[in-house]
Order: C-alpha cells, then sequence, then structure tokens
C-alpha cells in the first residue's frame, strides 16, 4: 500500500478515536451518578452536533458563518410543530395549518424531518448568500439569521413568539444525544475526505488557482451548507427535546457565539478541533457555573462573581490565540497509531519474499 493509500487510511480512523473519546466522556460521567453532570453531558453533546455541524461548512470553506444558530431555530420549532399534544398547539400555537395541528410523530423521524427543513432553508438561503465571499459572506449570514430571529419572535400564532413553548417530550439524555454526536462525526468525516470536501478546501486554500483548476466553488460551498444545516437543524430539535422549551432568544447571539469560541479554541482546521472544543469548553463551562454558585473550601465557603464565567470564557480565548493561533488542535486530527509502511506492506502481501 503507498503513501498516499496509507494517508488516507489513517484520515478514515479520526471518527473512531473521536466517537470512542465522547463514549469514554459519557461513561464516566454515568459512573458518577449525578444527575447535574448528566445533564451537562448531554448538552456538550448536542453542542457537538451544533459545531461538528458548524465546521462541515466553516472549516471547509473558510468562511466563518454566524447564521447557522437560525438553522437551528428551524429544526428546533419543527420538531415542537411535529411532536407537541394537539391539545398543547392549540393552546400556544393556534395558527397552525389544521394538518400540522394534528400531527404528533414519533420523535425520530420528527429530528430527521427538522433537519431537512434546516438543509432545504440553507439550500434557498445559501443560494443567494454564497454568491458573496469573505467578510461579505459572513456578514450575510448574520443578516439571515437577524432575520429568523425577528420572524420567530413575532410570528405568534405559529411560534409562540417570545412566550416560551412549552411541553416538549423530554427525550434527549446523554445516550441519545452521543449517538446523533456519532452520526454527525462520521458523515462530516466522510463529506471531509470526499472529493467535493477535498475541492471545497482547496478554494479555501486560494479561491484564484482552485478556480483556474475548474473547480465550481459556488457548487461545493452550497452543498457543504445544506449537510451542515441539516445536523445544525437536527441540534436545535434536540435542545428542544433537552430543556422542554422553546424560546426564539434560545437561538441568537448567545448561542452563536458560544459555538463559534469552542471552533476557534479547538481549531477550524480540523474536525478534531470542532470536538475537543466543545469538550474543553464545556467543562470549563460547568466548572465556572458551579464556582459563581458556591463552594467550600476549608470551612470558608467562595464563590465567584455573577458575569465571571462570560469574563474568564473571553480571557481563555485570547490566551489560546496568543499561545495558538490555530487552536488547541492545530489543524491537526486525532488518529490511530501509523504502521510503518514496510511492515503494513508485509501485512497486505504475506506472500512476498525477503531479498
Amino acid at each position: 500500500m503507498g503513501k498516499h493509500a496509507q494517508n488516507r487510511r489513517m484520515a478514515y480512523s479520526t471518527p473512531i478515536v473521536l466517537i470512542a473519546l465522547l463514549i469514554l466522556f459519557v461513561s464516566l460521567i454515568a459512573l458518577t451518578g449525578d444527575k447535574a453532570l448528566a445533564r451537562m453531558a448531554a448538552e456538550t453533546l448536542i453542542r457537538v452536533v451544533l459545531v461538528v455541524g458548524l465546521w462541515i461548512f466553516v472549516g471547509n470553506s473558510g468562511v466563518v458563518s454566524f447564521g447557522h444558530a437560525g438553522y437551528m431555530a428551524i429544526g428546533a420549532y419543527c420538531s415542537a410543530w411535529l411532536t407537541l399534544k394537539p391539545q398543547m398547539k392549540a393552546l400556544f400555537l393556534p395558527d397552525l395549518p389544521e394538518w400540522l395541528a394534528q400531527a404528533q410523530w414519533p420523535v425520530l423521524p420528527a429530528a430527521i424531518a427538522s433537519g431537512l427543513l434546516a438543509a432545504i432553508v440553507a439550500l434557498i438561503s445559501g443560494a443567494a448568500i454564497l454568491r458573496l465571499s469573505g467578510i461579505a459572506a459572513s456578514i450575510a449570514t448574520f443578516a439571515f439569521l437577524a432575520i429568523v430571529n425577528t420572524v420567530y419572535s413575532n410570528w405568534e400564532g405559529v411560534t409562540g413568539a417570545t412566550s416560551s413553548v412549552v411541553g416538549l417530550p423530554r427525550y434527549v439524555d446523554q445516550w441519545v444525544a452521543l449517538a446523533w454526536a456519532a452520526a454527525a462525526i462520521l458523515v462530516a468525516n466522510l463529506y471531509a475526505n470526499s472529493a467535493s470536501g477535498l475541492a471545497l478546501r482547496a478554494t479555501r486554500e486560494d479561491e484564484v488557482a482552485a478556480s483556474a483548476s475548474g473547480i465550481n466553488m459556488y457548487r461545493h460551498r452550497l452543498l457543504s451548507l445544506v449537510i451542515s444545516g441539516f445536523f445544525t437543524g437536527v441540534s436545535g430539535a434536540l435542545l428542544g427535546h433537552s430543556i422542554g422549551v422553546l424560546n426564539p432568544d434560545s437561538f441568537y447571539l448567545g448561542i452563536t457565539f458560544i459555538s463559534l469560541a469552542m471552533l476557534v479554541v479547538g481549531g477550524i482546521g480540523s474536525l478534531s478541533g470542532a470536538v475537543v472544543g466543545v469538550l474543553g469548553l464545556s467543562m470549563l463551562i460547568e466548572m465556572l457555573v458551579r464556582l459563581e454558585q458556591g463552594v467550600t473550601l476549608g470551612g470558608a465557603r467562595f464563590a465567584l462573581p455573577g458575569g465571571a464565567q462570560e469574563i474568564l470564557i473571553g480571557v481563555v480565548m485570547i490566551l489560546v490565540l496568543i499561545l495558538r493561533p490555530s487552536g488547541l488542535m492545530a489543524g491537526k486530527d486525532l488518529q490511530l497509531p501509523r504502521l510503518p509502511l514496510s511492515l503494513h506492506s508485509k501485512q497486505t502481501n504475506p506472500n512476498r519474499g525477503d531479498a
């Protein structure tokens, strides 16, 4: 087996390592028996689905998107429309179409449908936004987020506007979220190593050279946005069914900046960076939340002042960007140990004799 073939085999080992890391994380949390930590684990894995979905587009195209929380909101509310009991929809969402008001889907088909709706919206919005490049495209994604938030915050009979929609089935625990996180990682890795993913990363490195080579940047960016939109929409559905409540403000600036922070801290250049960034910052956030609530040390109670969490996360981001501008993973992926080429060649061709 040649060096190029072995490199591709090693690239496909990345999801195995990352999924094993997440299984270890969830298993350790489960052993503690702490319900608060179990909820944190579920929230962390939902963030993995979100940030990996974001990475599919941002990591491969190099275009920073501020609009993915909009796809998340679309997926979350779609799942609510499909799974809420008809009596609840009549109370909170009286203007839904009759067929939708009476629908009560199983949770898995509803999550998939939510992702597909977000993907369709990504296709339509991306068809316009992705004709732009660089900072203009990023600003356009933020405009898309503002449009979605405004619509969902005022469409009272369909989304409940600023009133919270309650009563969603709370079926998402750390194991359900783990299954979706594993699926997102597998699809992200397959796309990154596909012909479209490789072509898109070529445009990220040098748009002019890639265009001269015949690469259709617009088409590959649009495809990556659609796949990205699907998993982002699913993450919104998972979040709604984790906490049981929906509000448009849950899918606006807060989730936008924390997801981008996780991607930047881990490293935009690799799938492993997206996952490691989520795990690292999520555990840091959990620790800071507990410190804000107060801890007892040697008979004295110590608590961080309110708002310290956001400040300290900002400090961590600054330190990471100063010390490792490419993120914690510096563009590298976690992989299984590499076999020496000569040894691997003998294993694949055992009948070949030695000279």
